[in-house]
């Protein structure tokens, strides 16, 4: 069998770096068994999308070098799939479901649900559907098609992080399936892709894991079987609590524009949870690939260190070609508007920003005279007793060696 995972994003606002690792490990999960890696963009939730979120998503993800295998054509290239361009499968699988009894056409209006929750909440239970309309036969206009959750049930599956699972039916409510507007909700549309991908094992975050039961009941009730499960820990701040926009670093993209090298990067998501032998934790992305094991991602949540990242990201800016470096940091010299004569100079100055920088971000920082900048150095010469004079002098003299106009090898 073809071990095949996806990476399932909703274009609802920035990558979130925890969606990053989530990708990184379905796609080491499948690179380490030869397998298939596909990206789907689960974007039926049309209320909540953001303009130009898929763009950078996908724009991430060829960034840190994690390229998919498969996907609707575009231009000779590999798209990914897209749940908007998939709704008649939906529809078609939400009528099997109705007829064959898993699920029910509810007509309860918005009014009749908002003041059958605030009743719940007043009686200090978990909001969730009463189950008015389960025993009535058709559907209306303007009505919802809800799982009908079997009573009395245990619900048990197995978790590759977290073992046997099981959910009594009573605290799983009869989720919407299909909307009344006719769009399917991610619940419906996930399993019903999840099969006809043929996606072997679904890797997502632990978020998902009070859903799962319900994925359970279809898969059940169309028959096909449950792809093996594993919910990953939470990404935690070093204060404690879970990665949030609050503190200020958990948008992927801001990794990317600061640039940090992929491999870096990707070695220090990869570590957020899993380790996979002895003392090492500077790896290169064969080197995840040929090492990584789900089984072995820890259960709670690991913290997420900006320290940590930046020793890692340094450890991969010491190892890297010169040469490879000057290509990836042109973009960023060049948007400080700093001059420099060709590629092989610039690369010459990666010799010596490699050393100290933990980020492309970084570079001319500390070298701004190599660039024809001296006030830096006398900025930096002066303090240090050297007396003014000479510290001019001096900075001079660096600018001949390191300046773009002598052409003097770095």
């Amino acid at each position: 069998m073809q071990v095949r995972t996806r990476f399932a994003p909703s274009p609802t606002g920035h990558l979130h770096i925890g969606g990053l690792r989530t990708a990184l490990y379905n796609f080491l999960f499948a690179r380490h068994h030869k397998g298939k890696f596909i990206i789907r963009i689960e974007d039926t939730d049309r209320t909540r999308l953001v303009p130009g979120a898929q763009e950078e998503i996908l724009n991430i993800l060829k960034a840190v070098g994690l390229t998919y295998d498969e996907g609707p054509a575009v231009d000779g290239k590999y798209g990914p799939y897209v749940q908007s361009e998939r709704f008649e499968l939906y529809s078609k699988h939400a009528e099997e479901l109705a007829k064959n009894g898993a699920a029910y056409w509810c007509r309860c209006s918005a009014e009749r649900l908002e003041k059958m929750r605030e009743e719940q909440k007043k009686r200090g239970a978990v909001p969730k559907y009463d189950g008015h309309c389960r025993e009535l036969n058709g559907a209306a206009k303007g009505a919802v098609l809800r799982l009908k959750v079997p009573i009395g049930r245990t619900i048990t599956f197995v978790d590759s992080i977290r073992g046997e699972v099981s959910f009594h039916s009573a605290d799983v409510d009869d989720q919407v399936l299909l909307k009344s507007d006719g769009f399917p909700t991610y619940h419906l549309a996930n399993v019903v892709d999840d099969h006809l991908m043929k996606i072997t094992h679904v890797i997502r975050g632990e978020e998902w894991l009070s859903s799962t039961p319900k994925h359970v009941l279809l898969y059940e009730a169309f028959g096909w079987k449950v792809p093996a499960l594993a919910h990953l820990p939470l990404i935690l701040s070093e204060g404690g609590g879970k990665l949030s926009k609050r503190s200020g670093h958990a948008a992927a993209v801001d990794y990317v524009k600061e640039g940090y090298l992929p491999e870096a990067l990707l070695n220090f998501l990869a570590l957020l949870g899993w380790n996979p032998r002895g003392d090492q934790e500077v790896y290169a992305l064969s080197e995840l690939i040929a090492s990584f094991d789900i089984n072995k991602v820890n259960k709670g949540g690991a913290i997420f260190s900006m320290e940590k990242l930046d020793w890692i990201a340094g450890e991969h800016m010491k190892k890297a070609n010169p040469a490879e470096l000057a290509k990836a940091v042109k973009p960023f010299v060049e948007a400080k508007g700093l001059p420099y004569p060709d590629d092989a100079w610039l690369a010459r100055l990666m010799r010596v920003e490699q050393g100290r920088a933990v980020k492309l971000s970084q570079v001319g920082e500390e070298t701004s005279f190599a660039f024809g900048d001296i006030t830096y150095l006398n900025a930096l010469l002066v303090p240090q007793r050297i007396f003014k004079r000479r510290s001019k002098r001096s900075s001079e003299k660096s600018a001949r060696v390191f300046g773009r106009h002598t052409g003097a090898r770095l």
